[in-house]
């Protein structure tokens, strides 16, 4: 359903178990896996909220029994940052639309994605930051021209 509403995948996560916190237990069980999906198309952050939307109707589709059998967070990831979007509104979060709000979940920092304070328990694992490294590195083969690539190889 993703790749048919988002387009093609560029990476594709293992799946891992989702262990950092019991809140989705209740509703989901134990055993919780998680993966990460990164898509070929890039989108402008001004995107994010209706992406949030289409995702929760996913989930809706998805449902059994008034219990949901995905959970899907979309987000995006720039250079300098990790951004995910959230249906509930916290000091920190930033509304954007239709009931939408946005947090930066994490800042890259000294060639590194570093925590906040607010950032959740398995962002701040190894795991995920390793992960999400990877998905920048495809990013930045996007943006950034293959003579800036080689400037900065030069620098290093």
């Amino acid at each position: 359903m993703l790749r048919g509403r988002f387009g093609p995948v560029d990476f594709e996560s293992e799946c891992v178990p989702f262990t950092q916190t019991g809140y989705y237990e209740k509703e989901f069980g134990s055993g919780l896996r998680r993966k990460f999906i990164s898509f070929e198309k890039l989108i402008a952050p001004d995107k994010l909220a209706g992406i949030k939307l289409i995702t929760n109707r996913i989930e809706a589709a998805l449902s059994a029994g008034g219990r949901r059998k995905v959970n899907l967070d979309p987000g995006y990831l720039e250079l300098a940052k990790f951004v995910l979007a959230s249906t509930k509104d916290f000091s920190h979060r930033i509304y954007l639309a239709k009931g939408i709000y946005a947090e930066i979940t994490l800042l890259y920092r000294s060639g590194a994605f570093r925590p906040l304070d607010w950032t959740y328990p398995d962002y701040r694992t190894e795991w995920y930051i390793e992960t999400l490294e990877k998905i920048r590195q495809i990013y930045y083969r996007k943006v950034v021209s293959p003579e800036c690539r080689r400037k900065n190889a030069e620098n290093d």
